[in-house]
């Protein structure tokens, strides 16, 4: 697996079903079945999790919000 350049965690730990709620579980599924990948998730300290999905058909990018909802204007800075 690859290592999160920052701090040696990988993008997608091994233990991922931990840190989505039973909303996300449901919708990743969906979202893997039509082409969306997990991209990583990130685990800020006393935060809620922040997984976020990438399209590669189109270079779409979108976090998956705690209640299932794919926003596709997140506020949020990814490296390439």
């Amino acid at each position: 697996m690859i290592e999160h350049k920052r701090d040696g965690e990988a993008p997608i730990p091994e233990d991922r079903d931990y840190y989505l709620t039973e909303e996300q579980k449901r919708e990743l599924k969906k979202m893997e079945s039509s082409g969306w990948e997990l991209k990583f998730i990130r685990r800020p300290s006393f935060q809620p999790s922040i997984v976020v999905l990438v399209n590669p058909r189109n270079d779409s990018v979108g976090v998956l919000e705690s209640d299932g909802t794919l926003n596709m204007e997140p506020d949020i800075v990814i490296r390439p």
